[in-house]
């Protein structure tokens, strides 16, 4: 019922948004010529993309911006972008950018160009998209996804340690538990949060839009973040419900509601990201689910296994630390296979693992997983030694000859071997003779003596610290995975290559307006970074950033901009800019001359604290 509930919200969700798409083909064709006016532009991807309010800016050959109609889906194909055209264009090269979310959550823009009955000046010059997203919007939001890919590692490999390996004491794992579950819960709603201007590749203060966010929330990288929210609570429950009837609570039952859990929380990536786009959608997306499975329930339980190393008794380890032994083996096993099968699907060939920045990141990873095993290997020499006693515990063993308190053998006082019950001696060279004759195997360093098994503080230690530097490994790996998941796949970028580099976008024109209201608040001064684009006759966008004196990101009650042109007697224009949450903008401003206006930047930090400042801009015929 979970599981089906998941994946109605996110396979059969509002819309489609978000993944590394490349550009099909055109219509109009990239640098064609046309002679009759085009009534759309439609742009084809390789997979379905989500829309955006600005997806679209059309240049006229003056490089004025053209006005445009909202961008669409042509023929309701999900696969496709559009946007209508004024019904009268004038001859001359044309270019359009474009920016859409592509169906594994992940930005992507570019430009083209095509002519109207002549070509025109702008025709062989290279496009120049523009930044495509902002850096410290981009910081914030991988950091909140690792932090996210940690958590979960630690939440599902702590309630698999806990009932497979069946510990006898799992309060030391309650506190990662419950700390695993607030950081993803907290991480998640950062990225909820962070979704909209990373698609727009604005600033963080858009996050606080309540229409973008209002858009995040209708498409597939948005509902997936609801859908694990939800599992979350559901998570919670189940956590609170077992250890409060523990011990009425069947074993098989909870499995089978802790592994339903796991996945749909393991589903919740694998449905926005790469595994939802490309070839073999459903053998990817099973093959993501199965791979973060097995990540969170060994990495995850390797931290489990070391708290557990720290707390619990020796006979505790006997049992606990081969069962884990060999979960994490079974682990291994499906990351390589599934490992295996993600990389051949995102690079496409063998030659994309050194010419792409996807293809080096996957050796990064690939390098730091040969060490993880490396070390992984090393412990399970350990775990060898801790395990080994269990075997003649459970074998039947003769009982031992009474000895008469005081009796000698070779004038040498008897003793027991620890952990055997068999006779022996205090002497090493014989206890040695006897695990010859016995035909026990060494230990790993040395044959083994009366200090071997769990109850040995050195071994337990040297056991704890390899699996220390497996967890230290682990984390590096687990933050490679993540840039690796932000990284467009070697596949994709070799059919985005395949399309030609086309026209000129217009530069923008970025104006620093610094205010002073006089009062001694926070917000009274600072300094207003104006966009202007593209500066020239026509239609024009504004956007209008708030910093304070600090150079952090302040919000003010309100910001306004009017143009007037002196010399011709024209104005004041307003230009009615919109509080985006955190920042200011426009997309349709008309300046109808060319020539040096006047912007006046009018910034209201309280009901009765403005000021006024004017700068010169130059508007380009």
């Amino acid at each position: 019922m979970l599981l089906g509930t998941v994946l109605v919200l996110l396979l059969a969700g509002a819309a489609p948004a978000s993944a590394h798409a490349a550009l099909r083909s055109t219509d109009p064709d990239d640098g064609s010529l046309v002679r009759q006016a085009p009534r759309h532009v439609t742009l084809t991807f390789t997979e379905s993309v989500g829309l955006l309010d600005d997806s679209f800016r059309v240049f006229g050959p003056d490089q004025r911006r053209v006005h445009t109609g909202e961008a669409t889906h042509a023929d309701g194909r999900s696969d496709t972008a559009r946007v209508g055209l004024p019904g009268k264009l004038a001859e001359g090269t044309y270019t359009v950018a474009w920016r859409v979310v592509s169906a594994d959550s992940h930005p992507v823009s570019g430009a083209f160009s095509f002519s109207v009955g002549k070509r025109s000046a702008t025709t062989g010059q290279i496009v120049d998209t523009g930044p495509a997203e902002d850096p410290l919007t981009r910081g914030l939001y991988d950091g909140a996804r690792y932090l996210a890919y940690l958590a979960a590692a630690l939440l599902v490999g702590t309630v698999a340690f806990a009932l497979l390996c069946r510990p006898a004491h799992t309060a030391p794992l309650r506190r990662p538990l419950v700390a695993a579950w607030w950081t993803l819960l907290g991480s998640t709603a950062v990225l909820l949060l962070l979704r909209a201007p990373y698609e727009a590749g604005t600033g963080p203060a858009a996050a606080f839009d309540t229409s973008a966010l209002g858009r995040t929330l209708t498409g597939r990288p948005g509902l997936a973040l609801l859908a694990r929210l939800l599992v979350l609570l559901l998570t919670a429950a189940f956590l609170l419900w077992l250890s409060r009837r523990r011990d009425s609570v069947k074993r098989p039952v909870a499995l089978a509601i802790g592994t339903a859990l796991a996945t749909a929380l393991a589903l919740t990536w694998a449905a926005a990201e790469h595994a939802s786009a490309g070839i073999q959608v459903p053998a990817a997306m099973t093959s993501s689910v199965a791979h973060l499975l097995a990540t969170g329930v060994w990495l995850g339980g390797l931290v489990a296994l070391l708290l557990t190393l720290r707390r619990s008794s020796g006979d505790d380890l006997v049992e606990v630390v081969p069962r884990f032994s060999r979960i994490a083996f079974a682990s291994v096993t499906v990351l390589a296979v599934t490992g295996l099968y993600q990389s051949w699907r995102g690079l496409g060939s063998l030659s994309a693992l050194s010419g792409t920045s996807y293809g080096r990141l996957l050796l990064a990873k690939l390098a730091g997983v040969a060490v993880l095993l490396l070390v992984a290997g090393y412990s399970r020499r350990w775990t060898a030694r801790i395990a080994a006693p269990a075997a003649p515990a459970r074998a039947a063993v003769p009982a031992p000859v009474p000895q008469p308190v005081g009796a000698t053998a070779g004038g040498r006082e008897a003793a027991e071997v620890p952990g055997t019950g068999e006779p022996g001696t205090s002497r090493e060279s014989e206890s040695r003779g006897e695990s010859e004759s016995r035909g026990e195997p060494e230990s790993p360093d040395g044959p083994a003596g009366p200090g071997d098994g769990p109850g040995d503080p050195g071994i337990r230690r040297r056991l704890r610290r390899s699996v220390l530097v497996e967890v230290a490994v682990a984390a590096v790996v687990l933050m490679i995975t993540t840039v690796l998941t932000g990284t467009l796949p070697s596949r994709a970028e070799a059919e985005a290559a395949q399309q030609a580099p086309v026209g000129a976008l217009p530069p923008t024109t970025e104006i620093t307006v610094p205010f002073d209201t006089g009062t001694e608040s926070v917000t009274g001064s600072g300094k207003v970074l104006v966009t202007l684009d593209p500066a020239r006759v026509g239609e024009n966008g504004v956007q209008a950033v708030v910093y304070g004196t600090d150079m952090g990101l302040v919000a003010v009650p309100e910001v306004r901009i009017t143009f007037t042109l002196p010399s011709r007697k024209v104005g004041p224009i307003d230009a009615e800019l919109a509080d985006r949450g955190g920042y200011w903008s426009t997309n349709s401003v008309n300046l109808p001359l060319a020539g040096d206006w006047t912007m006046k930047t009018t910034v209201r930090v309280s009901d009765v604290d403005q000021v006024s400042v004017e700068r010169r801009v130059r508007v380009e015929p």
